[in-house]
């Protein structure tokens, strides 16, 4: 586990807990000497994980949008800023450079990434980790629509687990590094089976 891509909010968010757990992810990045891959931002959540991973001596590559960055919200300080031409430019080369992927709280942005990368991973695209680091609760709905999902039949229990979801960064990180694609791994498996037909 060389980078890691961080989704997170561009707001701070209402709780002091949340740039808490994101200073400490953060930290534990730039411990274990794995790079930080992010949206490139200097304000909230995001401008607060690459912080930390500065401060701890860490590398961080952030990829940002144009857009964003004639709004004043790009961070100059990381170790590498790409800008690219759009969101979708973005989140594939976001792809591209990270190892596995994390979603610390956010908004729609953070939930779109993180669901398009697993989405990706359902369909064999790719085989990369992908977990929730809850922190005080935020995720908790969120894991029981689906569970709902699984239970109503539009999700696959197998999908369900393979992604992890908890508070503690530690174990967080010992998952990602041991991870096993279990769903790319079937969908391969089978591909390879129907083409023996």
């Amino acid at each position: 586990m060389k980078s890691v891509c961080v989704y997170c909010g561009s707001n701070a968010g209402s709780k002091p807990i949340y740039a808490e757990r994101a200073t400490a992810l953060g930290s534990e990045l730039a411990k274990q000497g794995i790079r930080l891959i992010y949206g490139g931002g200097n304000v909230g959540l995001m401008g607060i994980v690459a912080d930390a991973v500065l401060a701890g001596g860490g590398e961080v590559t952030g990829v940002i949008p144009q857009q964003l960055v004639d709004m004043e919200v790009a961070h100059r300080s990381v170790t590498q800023l790409e800008i690219v031409d759009s969101m979708h430019e973005r989140k594939a080369r976001m792809f591209d450079l990270s190892d596995g992927f994390i979603a610390l709280p956010g908004g729609f942005g953070t939930l779109d990434e993180m669901f398009e990368m697993l989405t990706w991973r359902q369909l064999g695209l790719g085989d990369k980790p992908c977990a929730f680091l809850d922190v005080d609760g935020f995720y908790k709905p969120l894991i029981a629509m689906m569970d709902r999902m699984v239970d109503e039949r539009f999700l696959h229990a197998e999908q369900r687990t393979d992604l992890w979801h908890g508070d503690d960064i530690a174990s967080l990180l010992s998952w990602m590094n041991q991870y096993q694609p279990v769903q790319a791994s079937k969908w391969l498996n089978q591909k390879r089976l129907k083409d023996l037909r």
